[in-house]
């Protein structure tokens, strides 16, 4: 990897990305070959913010791969606040020979990055979740026997998770559309880098504030929460927003029939999408959250050996 850390997909070549995913597809069929890749190695993991799927699925694959973990909470470091992230950098650094940061502002991971000499890999910033990501479309690939050419729409808040999306798709050469309300939209920045980019592998990019038009001939359905972590405070008032934008029988009747659906967890069922969608059969979910661990495990292999 020409890159030492992974901190947003837009860093990597569609060749890197293809890479990550061979590896992973590799890993995850003979996970004994890679028991001792990483053997001796630490992990140290930096959680700002909770999770299920990202602490288990690096805790997990670090061990598997051979190596230790060590879980620090804000109790251990508060980053900036009890220790600032240049002392935090080059203590771990003496010690680990990875870092993985789940955290809010994506300037924290980049300094991280930028004073430790060890590699830094993005577990969630507000702008980027590119792990998510990779395990998407490890899944798509999967299920579809191919990325590229095929339509992937996104319904809800443009977040972290569809900036990564749409990272991705430009790279792999998918088509995406963004179907989200007036203001809640991909900032034009994110959109301009998807075009630009996305243009050297076929890729296309439709925003629209119609639902209905984001899914029309899908061939991956996908959505997140309405309200992120750090946003519960306009839980409320989000929810009038995004209520047409839920992903229901009625709306995924619209993609190809046999669409997937996708949802990068934790689900509120009722709310961005119904059981009826997220129990059916098109639905891999817990095949993407499973594909975590794999797509982690080849990122912390190419990163950190």
């Amino acid at each position: 990897m020409r890159v030492p850390d992974f901190l947003t997909i837009r860093d990597f070549t569609s060749d890197e990305l293809h890479h990550l995913l061979d590896l992973a597809g590799e890993i995850k069929a003979d996970p004994a070959r890679f028991g001792g890749a990483l053997r001796g190695k630490t992990l140290a993991m930096i959680f700002e913010k909770p999770s299920l799927r990202t602490r288990v699925s690096f805790d997990v694959g670090i061990q598997q791969l051979g190596g230790f973990s060590i879980y620090l909470s804000p109790a251990e470091i508060n980053l900036g606040k009890r220790e600032s992230i240049y002392d935090v950098a080059k203590n771990l650094e003496r010690m680990v020979q990875g870092i993985m940061i789940r955290t809010f502002g994506h300037d924290i991971v980049e300094k991280m990055a930028e004073y430790a000499r060890v590699p830094v890999i993005n577990g969630l910033t507000d702008y980027s979740h590119p792990c998510q990501a990779m395990a998407d479309f490890l899944t798509i690939r999967e299920h579809k026997g191919r990325i590229a050419g095929l339509r992937v729409a996104y319904v809800g808040d443009s977040n972290n998770v569809s900036n990564s999306l749409m990272f991705a798709a430009a790279r792999f050469g998918a088509h995406v559309a963004i179907g989200s309300p007036e203001g809640y939209q991909p900032k034009p920045a994110v959109a301009a880098w998807t075009r630009e980019e996305g243009a050297k592998t076929g890729s296309t990019l439709l925003v629209t504030a119609d639902p209905a038009e984001a899914v029309a001939g899908a061939d991956v359905v996908y959505t997140d929460t309405w309200a992120s972590m750090g946003q519960e405070a306009e839980a409320y008032a989000r929810k009038a927003v995004f209520r047409p934008y839920q992903v229901n029988a009625a709306l995924f009747a619209r993609a190809k029939p046999d669409a997937l659906f996708l949802h990068c967890l934790p689900a509120h069922r009722g709310d961005e999408v119904t059981d009826e969608v997220i129990d059916s059969p098109n639905s891999v979910v817990f095949d993407e959250a499973e594909n975590r661990l794999h797509v982690q495990k080849a990122i912390m292999l190419e990163m950190m050996r």
